[in-house]
């Protein structure tokens, strides 16, 4: 299976990742992932080296869809890199969450770290509780895009990029994302025709080298659209 590629220049593939496929091999039974893709369609992606991941700029959780982002040269790696960790680079996302969120936005500020009980899931900690100390800083902003019969359509701004920070910030709040089997609420019932998580990375916004600014979209995929719709024709 070749990857969709949502544009190429010489410095960048914008690469819409497929749900069901992780990024890069992180253990046993992975199957095929990203990485093994990108090494198969892009033969000279292999010089960047496997500890660049052969140049891919960023994770999404094996069950999210949607923009990654992908260097072309060890030069164009190191740039785009620095404004991940200068947190320049401007990330959307959709997402549908059990329940209703009272406020139409908001800012999420917590720390996040390893859960103590679950090695595969990240806690929420604040500041000053115990075991708070060296916990990473987490900020997300939200915006309510559409409201549903015990679901709310979130678009959301994540400032750091955390592990599961959206995935845990929202459940942590009693709203996890639907679908979630990490986060979600034990023994809730499936939505019809959901078969993970509800989350796709739907935009990036990028600086280049020419000091010029580019956008990425991505499309919300066909599996999510046929849950909206469902949602909207079970609540009529």
């Amino acid at each position: 299976m070749n990857l969709k590629i949502i544009y190429e220049d010489d410095t960048l593939l914008v690469v819409e990742k497929p749900a069901g496929m992780a990024v890069w091999k992180e253990g046993p039974g992975e199957g095929k992932t990203i990485g093994d893709a990108i090494a198969e369609q892009f033969p000279t992606q292999k010089a960047l080296g496997e500890e660049r991941r052969y140049g891919i700029l960023h994770r999404l959780d094996k069950e999210t869809s949607g923009i990654l982002l992908v260097a072309k040269n060890s030069d164009a790696f190191s740039f785009f890199q620095k404004q991940f960790q200068d947190r320049a680079v401007q990330k959307k996302y959709l997402c549908l969450v059990e329940g209703n969120v009272k406020e139409e936005k908001g800012r999420i500020e917590t720390l996040l770290g390893r859960s103590l009980s679950d090695k595969r899931k990240q806690k929420v900690y604040l500041a000053g509780e115990p075991r708070s100390a060296g916990k990473r800083e987490a900020v997300t902003e939200y915006r309510v895009q559409e409201r549903y019969a015990g679901y709310t359509l979130l678009e959301m701004f994540p400032k750091t990029g955390r592990k599961h920070q959206l995935r845990v910030q929202l459940a942590s709040l009693g709203h996890p994302i639907a679908g979630d089997k990490l986060y979600g609420f034990k023994n809730k019932k499936v939505l019809p025709g959901l078969q993970r998580h509800f989350l796709h990375a739907s935009s990036i916004r990028i600086g280049y080298p020419d000091g010029t600014t580019q956008e990425f979209t991505s499309e919300l995929p066909e599996d999510l659209k046929i849950v909206l719709k469902n949602i909207s024709v079970n609540q009529r």
